[in-house]
């Protein structure tokens, strides 16, 4: 597969394209006002504790405080603890999982508390034989008490973005990573990407690393180490451990909250994490950030080197790319297919809902096989737009209806194969009997959209507003309200100018007719400060606004 990695910078923004087969696959902006937080380690304070939905609330002096679930408190806690001077005790056993990042188990036991101390038990349930067909995730955590404290001293990391009015998550489960390596501290055992399948190469890399691992460290093996030789491993694990020394001296310097360590940026975190053997080629069109990328492959890898390019010509990058085009449809509510058809993208708060429709395509005079070519077309671009819109939580898609049971199957092995492409943790489940599928992705970022976009001041981001005849209504009751409770008969009416019009239409205008009902003078006055569905009323009389004291 052709992959690329195309970097456009200007004064306000850096945005990074990933491209496969010249397709826009993925898109990173990294703008000033929106920070990157994951990777983020803090020394926070527990604000709360809340054993009805066995989690905990941290201050790490962000605008939201952080969330913490009790499955995510780690094997180590103890450990990180001593570090702040605190010597409470950790029951809990390692877990044992391989892969560049590890799940946590649900609870399944409730805790106990008051709201000010909680015991967090998580016990993982039964295991069950091994099903290449079963893609939920496997939990192998074993049952741990942790007593959290409020007002207690805790260091967390990040794992996800705040996402709308939620804060940050975050994990006591701290990991360092670096091109090669990801640094546990703390945790004894070495992890091996699962994207490695070469059990010979598996158990080399295994043992050359336990061989140069500081006693009570861990490691993750990553998927760009196949097939690298001791010296990589050794620079990498020594800038990793300075790193973590760095951290330790930080902790007993700062008081809580504060910021211990800083991730790298978004378009250093991708050069990190993507830039591997498959990418041909890194093209940038900013000449400090192309010396900054080179001198740091050089680095780490210097055989790579020669596929990162200075992009110097007039006109710019992302037109000549094709990406410029393509991402007017992460914007769009309808994407078309090349068939004919086409997907619409819906969100709500929980869920994101994809409707599939066959538009104008009817090859085939089989109703049958008109559905099953669209519904694979969709199948297919429904996981590019997840990845490229990066949206994450609850998916379900409306495919078109199929009635045979071998489609169905078609449909929902065109869906696992093109998610195998994906970075994140998707689980996918067979297609219903009304052709519905229900997916779970795993969300750390905000989505696209909201780097993009943010929501109309007029409707709020719904998208409606209400009409002008309701409005108008609204208007009418507000003033029968006031006849019935006061004797005024002069006021002034501010709208916005739409709806001053909507007021001043007719032979016998609206407005005339409001005040004839209601014996009333009305001076109307336009103010385009108004939103459409806004209205005051100010007593000539009194000179103030009054239109709360008469609203519902």
């Amino acid at each position: 597969m052709k992959k690329e990695i195309i970097i456009n910078s200007t004064a306000n923004e850096i945005r990074i394209a990933i491209t496969e087969e010249s397709k826009l696959a993925e898109l990173f902006v990294e703008t000033p006002e929106k920070e990157r937080l994951v990777g983020d380690i803090y020394v926070g304070k527990v604000a709360k504790v809340m054993p009805g939905i066995q989690a905990s609330f941290i201050n790490v002096g962000l605008p939201q405080d952080a969330f913490l679930h009790f499955s995510d408190i780690g094997a180590s806690l103890g450990q990180y603890n001593a570090m702040l001077g605190d010597d409470s005790e950790v029951d809990t056993e390692a877990d044992d999982d391989e892969g560049e990042q590890r799940q946590s188990a649900p609870p399944s036991t409730p805790p106990s508390g008051d709201g000010g101390t909680a015991l967090a038990v998580v016990e993982a349930p039964p295991a069950r034989p091994a099903d290449r067909n079963d893609h939920r995730p496997r939990y192998d955590r074993q049952r741990r008490h942790v007593n959290l404290n409020r007002g207690q001293d805790i260091i967390v990391q990040v794992t996800k973005e705040p996402v709308g009015k939620k804060g940050v998550r975050v994990t006591t489960e701290v990991s360092l990573p670096g091109r090669f390596l990801v640094l546990l501290p703390f945790d004894g055992k070495v992890g091996i990407s699962k994207k490695i399948n070469s059990f010979k190469e598996k158990r080399r890399l295994r043992k050359l690393v336990r061989s140069i691992l500081p006693p009570s460290f861990g490691v993750i093996v990553r998927t760009n180490a196949e097939n690298q030789d001791e010296k990589v491993f050794l620079q990498d694990l020594e800038a990793l451990l300075t790193t973590w020394r760095e951290i330790e001296k930080t902790v007993k310097e700062e008081s809580s909250p504060a910021l211990l360590y800083k991730d790298m940026a978004t378009t250093s975190s991708v050069i990190r994490d993507l830039f591997s053997e498959d990418v041909q080629r890194v093209v940038i069109d900013n000449k400090k950030l192309f010396k900054e990328i080179k001198t740091y492959v050089k680095l780490v890898s210097p055989q790579m080197v020669e596929k990162i390019e200075y992009y110097g010509k007039r006109e710019p990058i992302f037109d000549v790319y094709g990406v410029e085009k393509e991402i007017a449809t992460t914007l769009a509510r309808k994407v078309w297919l090349k068939s004919g058809g086409y997907i619409i993208l819906d969100h709500t708060e929980a869920m994101t809902v994809i409707d599939v429709n066959s538009g104008r395509y009817a090859a085939k005079q089989d109703q049958e096989l008109n559905s099953l070519k669209t519904d694979l077309e969709a199948a297919r671009e429904i996981c590019r737009q997840l990845r490229l819109r990066d949206l994450g939580g609850i998916i379900v898609i409306d495919f078109i209806d199929i009635a045979e049971e071998k489609n169905k199957k078609k449909v929902y092995d065109e869906l696992r194969k093109e998610f195998r492409k994906d970075r994140a943790k998707v689980t996918v489940l067979p297609l219903t009997e009304f052709c519905l599928v229900q997916i779970t992705r795993q969300r750390i970022r905000q989505s696209i959209i909201h780097s993009f976009t943010e929501p109309c001041p007029v409707c709020g981001g719904s998208g409606l507003v209400q009409s002008k005849t309701t409005i108008v209504s609204q208007i009418e009751r507000w003033i029968r309200r006031f006849k019935s409770e006061s004797r005024e008969f002069r006021l002034i009416l501010r709208v916005h100018p739409s709806i001053a019009q909507h007021l001043k239409d007719g032979t016998i205008s609206r407005l005339t007719k409001i005040k004839l009902r209601f014996f009333v003078q009305i001076k109307l006055e336009e103010d385009k400060a108004l939103a459409i569905d806004e209205f005051r009323f100010i007593s000539r009389r009194q000179d103030k606004d009054i239109t709360a004291e008469f609203k519902t």
